[in-house]
């Protein structure tokens, strides 16, 4: 039923995109780019020489191979530049729409500027009518990834890969229409204002333009259809349209409303506005709607529709790629989502800012409770042109993603390392902000590096803390009873996890491992799946915790690392950075949230052992598991915290063949050389 309901919405999704694009043309951009890495003079003018440079396709960016070799990537000025054919069309609108430009651009048609835009991640459009001409024009724009003094992010533990990294469109409309220039939102927001089992009000906003010279008249039909895409709500109203903006406002009631209910029930309907020439539609937007509330309780966590909904997950950096870098699309996302649900997640952090569009509407579809944030990280700057960057970069992500149900958090920042005064009132002045222009959710800040208590720390709605304790400092078991102190000292306030994590090399191997160095070159798999049997194991006693976050889903590009097996990355994932090899670790945190049978023996990539007894070790969500070795039982044991230990098997020279069942009908092989010789044989 849920396919052939998505089905169905996605049918429906496509006819309004249709009707959509009769009104609204959209036209892709991201083919027959010209780049240099380089700041060229006069490379916005119509009649530069550019038949040297190299040829691109968006989404690109410059930092493809330094971004994650380690090292020093290049991190400053590059050019795109590529013509674009329009008609002459009177009346109508023409703007240019980035998904992301990393972290600055400034944008020449036929040799004038368009504009800039400061802050990497978040979409922006262009009005820029004025500046074509029939036929071929000259797009021109310049992108910079240096360190700008008043652009955020000033710092983090990640690679800022520069470029046009997300896709670049054209798009038309006529002189009135549903507003694009509003901090690249689409012009159309709503509020859930009532809502229970039995009923469901919506609060609605439509942000409207008129560029002609004098008042139009028009229709403004706004609808709500289910998932079938059956009309549950309509409205219809006349407008008159001034020179210029306005904004127009409606309610919609939905009677016995399907509530969205995270994963077990990710129910959508959609909404579209439509504003109707005579009966003509002159323009539209679309949006899901998830009908939902969100809460948190300091003793019962984090609540969905008034019930406790624990919430868990994992860091999500981006769908960045060996050679690619941050510049993929669609397709990385899709299997990046597939091997995290794969895991019975809740929720995801999306860090360390804005991330693309279409990873919010997957969440939306799938269920996903997401937290997500600005790029305030490590570093401020005491400036009023980075405070004001912030705002903007804080509406932006607002303003572009407040329809969507997957989203409950707003993230104000992460591990700024000072705690004074300036970054106290600056994590309370983007709170307040926040409520502002969002009231209906929670603002939370990734603290790690002054008193849990800190002001810095209590500033939002709900704390969180970036805690590693096992890997940089402390032991596995000082988790627990840290939460429990803090809990005691704060009833009040939610408090939850923004980070846990150890690093892991899937070809580095040792049973049993010693104590990595986080900084060193050794990190055996095997000590990053202690960390988290250990944590996960307190974590789940604690349901006061509003969330936890494991750091990370995946590997990640981190040009300043030099540790484990590869420079230029942190290994803290639970799944390497090609997506090829999924960890011990990842298998363990299944059994841990997979609700379907989960089995797995622990070590398989540690092949070659020596003769002698050892601890065999598997993961399981069942009661209890058998081990057989080359076909005779070993024995059956108890499946504790999803562990089960063999503790002293005997292994002889030769083939092993190991395989393990449970009670749950699960059963898995692994098959091992074993050697006569000393333990230095399983390094």
């Amino acid at each position: 039923m849920k396919t052939a309901a998505r089905l169905l919405g996605l049918l429906l999704g496509l006819l309004l995109a249709l009707q959509a694009e009769a009104a609204r043309r959209v036209v892709s951009l991201d083919e027959a780019w010209r780049f240099q890495r380089a700041d060229v003079a006069g490379a916005q003018a119509p009649g530069f020489d550019d038949a040297a440079w190299s040829v691109v396709t968006l989404p690109h960016t410059y930092n493809a191979v330094d971004g994650e070799t380690g090292g020093t990537p290049y991190r400053g000025p590059a050019w795109y530049r590529r013509t674009l054919d329009v008609e002459a069309v009177a009346g109508r609108r023409r703007f240019l729409e980035f998904d992301a430009a990393t972290l600055a651009a400034d944008v020449w048609v036929n040799g004038r500027l368009a504009g800039r835009h400061e802050g990497g991640y978040a979409r922006f459009r262009m009005d820029i009518t004025a500046l074509l001409r029939p036929g071929p024009n000259v797009l021109a724009v310049r992108v910079d990834n240096g360190k700008l003094p008043q652009v955020a992010p000033l710092g983090g533990d990640f690679t800022v890969f520069g470029g046009l990294i997300r896709p670049v469109r054209l798009i038309e409309t006529p002189a009135a229409h549903i507003e694009l220039l509003d901090h690249g939102g689409p012009g159309l927001s709503f509020d859930i204002d009532e809502l229970d089992t039995a009923h469901a009000r919506l609060q609605l906003q439509v942000q409207l333009r008129n560029d002609g010279p004098r008042p139009v008249e028009r229709r403004l039909r706004l609808t709500l259809r289910d998932a079938r895409g059956l009309r549950v709500a309509e409205q219809v109203q006349r407008l008159r349209l001034p020179a210029g903006g306005t904004a127009a406002r409606a309610r919609l009631e939905v009677v016995t409303p399907h509530l969205w209910q995270g994963v077990k029930d990710p129910y959508l309907y959609r909404l579209s506005a439509e504003l109707l020439d005579g009966r003509e539609v002159a323009d539209a937007v679309q949006l899901p709607v998830g009908l939902r509330r969100f809460g948190v309780d300091p003793q019962r966590g984090f609540l969905l529709n008034g019930e406790p909904y624990p919430l868990y997950g994992v860091n999500y950096f981006h769908a960045g790629r060996p050679g690619r870098g941050v510049a993929v699309g669609p397709a990385e996302i899709d299997e990046d989502l597939r091997i995290l649900m794969d895991l019975g997640l809740t929720g995801l952090r999306l860090v360390h800012y804005q991330h693309p569009a279409y990873t919010y509407d997957r969440a939306d579809e799938l269920g996903l409770v997401l937290w997500t944030e600005i790029p305030l990280n490590s570093a401020m700057d005491e400036s009023a042109a980075f405070r004001d960057n912030l705002h903007g970069q804080l509406r932006e992500l607002v303003r572009q993603n407040r329809h969507h149900a997957s989203v409950a958090v707003w993230g104000m920042g992460n591990e700024v390392y000072r705690s004074d005064e300036p970054i106290r009132a600056l994590l309370a002045d983007l709170h307040a902000l926040a409520k502002q222009e969002d009231p209906s959710r929670l603002t939370t800040y990734a603290h790690c590096c002054a008193p849990d208590d800190h002001p810095m720390a209590l500033a939002t709605d709900l704390a969180s803390y970036n805690r590693y304790w096992g890997w940089y400092d402390g032991q596995f078991g000082d988790i627990g009873p840290w939460a429990d102190k803090l809990h005691a000292r704060l009833p009040g306030k939610p408090i939850g996890l923004g980070e846990y994590g150890a690093g892991a090399s899937a070809v580095q191997q040792e049973d049993p491992p010693r104590r990595p160095e986080p900084g060193g070159r050794w990190h055996p798999e095997q000590y990053q799946a202690l960390f988290h049997e250990a944590y996960a194991a307190q974590l789940e006693k604690r349901p006061y915790l509003w969330g936890r976050f494991i750091w990370l889903g995946f590997d990640h590009a981190a040009a300043n690392r030099h540790e484990g097996d590869t420079t230029g990355r942190n290994d803290k994932g639970l799944v390497t950075y090609d997506r090829r090899s999924l960890k011990d670790a990842y298998h363990l945190m299944r059994a841990w949230w997979q609700s379907r049978p989960v089995l797995h023996i622990a070590s398989p990539r540690l092949s070659t052992r020596p003769a002698g007894p050892v601890a065999i070790k598997a993961y399981s969500n069942a009661a209890k598991a058998t081990l057989q070795l080359n076909g005779r039982v070993v024995g059956t044991v108890d499946v504790v915290d999803r562990v089960a230990v063999w503790p002293a098997v005997e292994l002889t020279p030769g083939p092993a063949t190991l395989e393990v069942s449970d009670d749950r009908g699960s059963r898995e092989r692994v098959d091992w050389q074993v050697q006569g010789l000393g333990p230095e044989a399983s390094r």
